[in-house]
């Protein structure tokens, strides 16, 4: 269905293609302003928070979680993240880039301390 093999990872160039192609077919690019694009993906952020909302703390790898429950966070975790790519393919925006850009600046702006083992970021 995906065209992807197992193990095989998937790049942001790949998403923003398959973003693009699922708009342009169903003729959805004139609706796909940056803002309207903006307020979808705080809504799907929304939905994703849902998931979280009553569970207090929960444990890296969701141990106690049923594969139902593991499968709709992926969906939603899908619905953020393909958002945000279309996003920023509307902008004109290389959200790769960015995001490595974005890693560079906070590593100058929170530099790892000799003095600290523990930080809160």
């Amino acid at each position: 269905m995906t065209g992807i093999s197992e193990g095989e990872s998937v790049s942001l160039d790949l998403l923003k293609k398959k973003m693009a192609e699922f708009s342009k077919e169903r003729d959805w690019d004139q609706f796909h302003s940056p803002r309207n694009l903006l307020l979808a993906l705080v809504g799907e952020v929304g939905e994703l928070s849902e998931i979280f909302q009553w569970r207090g703390e929960v444990p890296k790898g969701l141990p106690d979680w049923k594969e139902e429950e593991k499968q709709h966070l992926g969906e939603e975790l899908s619905d953020v993240l393909l958002y945000l790519v279309r996003l920023s393919d509307i902008c004109g925006i290389d959200l790769g880039k960015a995001a490595l850009r974005k890693v560079d600046l906070n590593a100058i702006k929170y530099p790892v301390s000799k003095n600290e083992t523990s930080q809160s970021h």
